[in-house]
């Protein structure tokens, strides 16, 4: 049996999951192409997810949207703001780290960010998907040496607990203002997990990533996906027994 995902890009991280009968919405920040609108009317049950409060992965409009969302999932730091207390309490689901939800439609779990608030792994319709926020190997130029030092090792202790992790779909941030730094992570979580696509996020109105040939391990040979303009979209297909 084939299965089916249309995945849009809106912009920096935000991304729309369309399966059969579901609709993911990550990270909504800004939606330029106006993709969210024709979605929200689907009829298709709808779930929303903020991975931390920072403005370019959170927009307090989705409180909007509650009317279409069956349920929301936002980062334990998002809590204190005042637009989302308009949302359904009985909607919203605020996941610390390492924290699980589960029912007979969706199971979601939480992992930690080398950032502020949370990453996703979601189980939906036999799909496996990742979303990692802001979670990432941050290594700056400009800074310390202790600092960077600090990054890569919260990253690493991170990585140890998402180590083995199977996904059909996982969104990983690939920055380029950290120049020739920018692949550090991706390189790392690819080269421990098993990822049958890869997207890149996190490159908001900059000029497109062009990765490395080493970007992957010998024989791993990992479907890339770089979206650079909103509204651009993507077809993933799995066969399922």
């Amino acid at each position: 049996m084939l299965k089916q995902a249309k995945i849009t890009y809106m912009l920096n991280s935000g991304f729309i999951v369309e399966l059969d009968q579901t609709v993911l919405v990550f990270d909504y920040f800004q939606d330029p192409h106006h993709d969210i609108i024709p979605v929200m009317q689907m009829g298709k049950q709808i779930y929303v997810f903020s991975s931390h409060v920072h403005y370019d992965h959170f927009n307090p409009v989705i409180s909007s949207f509650q009317e279409h969302v069956a349920r929301y999932f936002l980062s334990f730091d998002i809590k204190q703001n005042s637009e989302v207390e308009k949302i359904d309490a009985q909607k919203v689901n605020y996941l610390d780290t390492y924290d699980s939800y589960i029912s007979d439609k969706i199971k979601v779990k939480s992992f930690s960010s080398t950032d502020a608030g949370i990453s996703f792994l979601v189980e939906v319709e036999g799909w496996t998907i990742f979303h990692a926020g802001d979670f990432n190997w941050w290594h700056w130029k400009g800074d310390t040496e202790e600092n960077n030092s600090l990054a890569k090792n919260g990253f690493m202790k991170q990585m140890k607990k998402l180590a083995g992790l199977e996904a059909d779909v996982a969104f990983f941030p690939v920055d380029l203002r950290m120049e020739e730094f920018c692949d550090l992570g991706v390189k790392e979580f690819c080269r421990r997990t098993t990822i049958k696509q890869l997207i890149t996020m996190h490159n908001a109105q900059n000029a497109p990533w062009i990765p490395t040939k080493d970007l992957f391990e010998p024989g791993a040979d990992i479907p890339l996906w770089i979206p650079v303009k909103p509204g651009e979209t993507i077809q993933i297909i799995k066969q399922e027994s």
